[in-house]
């Protein structure tokens, strides 16, 4: 397909959106992007070949899914707006590799999918995500232990600096080291808002997470870690034993708390988010021996 004749292209966009007399619903988070330069350097980091099964989460008009049909082997594409569904029939009616679905991801099984419709094959997950519920989707995926290869989404840039941040930073918090147990992150790009229709307030960015073989820490209870993780970051200034104590997730007495971390070497008067993922790994554990 043409450049001029992408949706890329503002123009077509615009043409698109008032044949089909669609508006932009705030609910869904819809911010159509409409820079081509943005949507190739995607499409490049998430380094999609024809061997490739890509998942696309929110295509809206179709604009990123038709880059990611011309890279790639086969595109799924779920969309939760019906009202776009017939518009995604047309935008997209020049490719055969392409499939819309209208659900909410959130309540689909993907790893039924993945294993009903790429044989159980790790895909590559490549989206421009609603803000508001970007974290329970990447969460999901990783969680559920969808065989995904790498997660490269456009996100609010504070998100992604947020995924990345290291221990003792402002932005370093539970979303830093959950995001860090499963993926390694990587900003490829920073996009301003002028890239988008509507525009959106904030400032976004292409973040990659490509998924380890193996997680960079040997834990007995991946529950029991995210729990203590959690805990310790719900009260920012208080320490960690403190936390710990308050937390309603948790039920270790100052008793337990104190012989756990005392076993781990980590000193009484740390806050949580001193901790790196290898010690919250390392108290985890000697927690799960107490019990």
């Amino acid at each position: 397909m043409e450049l001029n004749e992408k949706l890329s292209n503002p123009q077509k966009t615009i043409e698109v959106i008032q044949k089909h007399e669609f508006t932009f619903q705030k609910k869904f988070g819809q911010n159509f992007l409409i820079d081509s330069h943005v949507l190739n350097k995607i499409i490049a980091s998430a380094d999609i070949t024809k061997d490739d099964f890509v998942l696309e989460i929110g295509p809206g008009i179709g604009t990123m899914t038709q880059y990611l049909a011309e890279a790639a082997g086969h595109v799924l594409a779920v969309e939760i707006d019906k009202t776009l569904i017939p518009i995604l029939h047309e935008t997209l009616s020049a490719y055969d590799n392409v499939e819309v679905i209208n659900e909410d991801v959130l309540k689909l099984d993907i790893c039924k999918i993945v294993e009903e419709k790429n044989g159980g094959k790790p895909v590559k997950v490549v989206a421009n995500l609603p803000y508001y519920i970007t974290t329970p989707i990447i969460m999901g995926l990783l969680e559920s232990h969808v065989p995904v290869e790498s997660i490269t989404v456009m996100v609010q840039k504070e998100v992604a600096m947020r995924m990345q941040a290291g221990p003792g930073t402002k932005d370093y918090g539970a979303l830093s080291l959950a995001v860090q147990y499963y993926c390694e992150p990587y900003i490829a790009a920073n996009v301003p808002p002028n890239c988008f229709m509507p525009r959106p307030k904030v400032g976004s960015a292409v973040i990659q997470l490509v998924r380890y073989e193996e997680p960079p820490v040997q834990v007995d209870n991946e529950k029991l870690m995210f729990r203590l993780i959690r805990a310790s970051f719900n009260q920012r200034r208080k320490t960690l034993v403190n936390g710990l104590k308050n937390s309603q997730e948790l039920d270790f007495s100052k008793e337990e708390i104190e012989k756990a971390m005392a076993e781990t070497g980590i000193p009484v008067n740390v806050r949580g988010e001193a901790l790196t993922l290898a010690e919250f790994a390392d108290l985890a554990n000697a927690f799960n021996k107490l019990r």
